[in-house]
């Protein structure tokens, strides 16, 4: 076995759900903490409130694929995007 999981507390893989605003509805995202950990790294790296971090890619997401998608794996995705990029020492914005 290679530990990676049995070998974290498990308080970092436990699931929160928070409330929020996305394109003016009300909803409920449930993610494990260390990708809420990340997606507060991203916010603070970028100056701006979570909510609106979340919000653009929301609008990111729904834009690209035309029409609602499983946000809360679009959300995991760009926590390892962003790790990778930041692990790598590359601006993840790069292609913008």
């Amino acid at each position: 076995m290679c530990g990676i999981y049995s070998k974290q507390d498990p308080e970092r893989y436990a699931l929160t759900t928070r409330s929020l605003r996305l394109d003016g509805y009300s909803t409920s995202i449930r993610l494990e903490n260390c990708f809420w950990d990340v997606l507060e790294r991203l916010a603070e790296d970028e100056g701006r409130p979570l909510s609106q971090v979340l919000s653009d890619l929301y609008a990111e997401a729904v834009s690209d694929r035309d029409g609602p998608t499983n946000f809360t794996s679009i959300l995991r995705a760009s926590c390892l995007i962003y790790v990778e990029g930041s692990d790598q020492g590359r601006n993840v914005h790069a292609a913008e």
